[in-house]
């Protein structure tokens, strides 16, 4: 397994050079906006919200393809965390910010998820639970940058995931952590399953 390391992050761009153009959130409409989760976002947002639904995203899929270099990881040995990556659909939680406190909910997002920018602010079409199709603000990954891991094999996956620690802790727990809210959320991802079996050894 090729494992990409560099000597320090990449220098910091701002949300919309990494989405390639203007900020993405200009497109957004006015009024309440509507925030995806995949991951973290689900079950701890941080951010004041109105309401917190099931929802579906299209073209994008949730993957460990995320090096982790801080937290589950370091650069000699990097961890996994999860993506939103390109392909396929995902399941997840939408969460609705009042208009007032857009600005604050944005603000702390990109504060949380464009650390190193590996993650890139997008406006997506996602189906909500009960309200219909809706535009809402996603964080992808950004295949270009160093830290995009890619799809590896459910053994090499579970294999860094044994190896690695970061800051915040053993990767292990970051993992079985994720896995046990998405189950208790009602979500099953066959690819997070087949880590967690070559995990288990089986």
């Amino acid at each position: 397994m090729t494992r990409k390391t560099m000597d320090s992050p990449p220098s910091p761009a701002s949300p919309a050079e990494r989405a390639g153009a203007r900020d993405p959130l200009a497109s957004l409409p006015l009024g309440d906006m509507w925030v995806f989760g995949y991951g973290s976002l689900m079950w701890a947002p941080g951010f004041p919200h109105l309401s917190a639904k099931r929802a579906h995203i299209h073209g994008y899929h949730r993957d460990l393809c995320v090096w982790s270099w801080v937290h589950r990881g370091t650069q000699a040995h990097p961890g996994l965390v999860l993506g939103l990556d390109r392909g396929g659909s995902c399941v997840g939680i939408a969460h609705r910010v009042a208009r007032s406190d857009r600005d604050a909910a944005v603000k702390y997002l990109y504060a949380r998820e464009l650390v190193t920018h590996v993650y890139v602010p997008v406006v997506a079409r996602i189906r909500i639970d009960g309200e219909g199709v809706a535009p809402a603000l996603a964080f992808i990954v950004d295949r270009r940058h160093p830290q995009y891991a890619g799809a590896l094999a459910p053994g090499a996956a579970a294999t860094t995931i044994r190896e690695a620690r970061g800051r915040s802790g053993d990767n292990v727990e970051y993992f079985t952590n994720t896995m046990a809210h998405l189950r208790a959320l009602g979500i099953r991802c066959p690819r997070l399953d087949a880590i967690a079996r070559a995990l288990d050894g089986h």
